[in-house]
């Protein structure tokens, strides 16, 4: 087949000579040990070259779907290249939700879980703090499954497609809920930084988002659990803080038509949780991303280390989000072992004036021990990354004894691990 050219955003062109989509698992496992260099290939979201290849593309997109709902269990195993959308309705039919979803209900989940994504809330980890095991085909061709209780699980987890081909992930549950969402207009900037925690602490998934530009801050999602009894309205101002007259985008004077339902209209987690509805594509090729994360107890001093580039950031932003993420125990999770804030910021589609801005941002972000997300634009040093990880070099040991000759390797990989 003809290999995939190109990733979601288009500013990564895929070295890769063919494009394998295999039907089932022994077909997979076949493709996987006739190839000299293979890498697993999602969604394609990812906006650097961490799922480039030189030789083969793996799809799961032709693997039997499965989505079998273990109720006494309250667990979920799934056919891995299964988007988040595609089976969301499914699970709360049947009573049941996943903690938190990204902003995106269109992306893989091994995908996400590979590189670390995440949703938003103080008590909400990534996407794969919800994996409870996963199954994956190693270099050799063989069939490898790690639970959560396996030595290796937690280093197997945010992999970065390293160890193998993950075919089938299972993850938790917890009881279906539903969602009422608004959105606040021009929060003022003193009050985020005085009261950054109970701002981020306000609703079950809170999302900030910003331009950099002096003055009020520009959003503030907020995404309430709708529990027995509780309030169907909001007050008009919240902390300084006015409520949106109708829909909004997050980035202003974009038509929301896309997004997902405001205004505190009740609807089920999957259709609130997300930012954009899964019936709408994106657009594709109009923006570049990054995002860098850094403790929760550090987040005020790196939004105002931020704030000091705002000349600099503004001109080449679209549009910053603030969010939370619980911590977790995953070797390569960007909130490994802490409370984290993730700095996301979607640019302007152009390479050359953005890389000198992420530049400056990792320079000003340094001091915090600041984590860049594995998927998108970052250039930090790969000995400074040797250093934000406890569990690197067991990761860099991992990799080695499940693909010694570097089959899943890329110079993606080549450049922040060694062999």
């Amino acid at each position: 087949m003809t290999p995939a050219e190109k990733n979601w955003a288009g500013n990564i062109t895929f070295g890769a000579t063919r494009l394998r989509v295999p039907r089932s698992v022994p077909e997979l496992r076949e493709a996987v040990a006739a190839s000299d260099a293979v890498r697993p290939l999602g969604t394609r979201h990812s906006f650097n070259t961490v799922a480039d290849t030189t030789g083969d593309h793996v799809s799961l997109a032709g693997l039997p779907r499965l989505v079998e709902i273990d109720v006494p269990g309250r667990t979920v195993a799934l056919t891995a290249g299964l988007r988040f959308g595609e089976f969301a309705a499914e699970l709360h039919e049947r009573g049941f939700a996943l903690a938190n979803l990204g902003s995106l209900p269109h992306i893989s989940v091994a995908g996400a879980v590979a590189t670390g994504t995440h949703g938003s809330g103080v008590g909400n980890r990534s996407l794969a703090g919800s994996v409870r095991n996963l199954s994956l085909v190693t270099a050799d061709g063989g069939v490898r499954t790690l639970r959560r209780t396996d030595e290796d699980f937690a280093g197997a987890v945010v992999s970065l497609g390293a160890l193998g081909v993950v075919t089938s992930l299972e993850l938790d549950l917890v009881p279906a809920f539903d969602v009422r969402q608004w959105v606040y207009e021009d929060l003022p900037e003193a009050t985020l930084t005085a009261r950054f925690d109970e701002v981020m602490s306000a609703a079950y998934s809170v999302s900030v988002f910003t331009d950099w530009s002096p003055g009020p801050v520009g959003q503030v999602w907020l995404k309430h659990r709708v529990e027995s009894g509780g309030p169907a309205q909001t007050p008009a101002e919240w902390l300084g803080a006015r409520l949106a007259d109708g829909p909004r985008h997050p980035i202003p004077k974009v038509p929301a038509v896309n997004c997902t339902r405001q205004q505190g209209a009740p609807g089920p987690w999957y259709r609130r949780l997300p930012h954009f509805r899964m019936e709408f594509t994106p657009s594709n090729g109009d923006e570049l991303q990054s995002e860098y994360f850094v403790a929760r107890a550090d987040a005020v001093a790196a939004y105002e280390a931020l704030a000091r580039l705002r000349d600099r950031i503004t001109p080449v932003l679209q549009i910053s989000e603030i969010r939370t993420v619980a911590a977790d125990d995953l070797w390569l999770s960007p909130a490994h072992g802490r409370d984290s804030v993730a700095f996301h910021f979607t640019w302007v589609p152009d390479v050359a004036t953005v890389a000198p801005v992420v530049e400056e941002i990792e320079a000003a972000l340094a001091p915090f021990g600041a984590r860049p997300h594995w998927g998108k634009v970052f250039s930090t040093d790969p000995e400074v990354l040797r250093t934000l990880y406890p569990r690197y070099a067991d990761f860099e040991a991992l990799m080695s004894g499940y693909d010694p000759e570097g089959v899943f390797r890329n110079a993606f990989l080549d450049r922040y691990f060694r062999r």
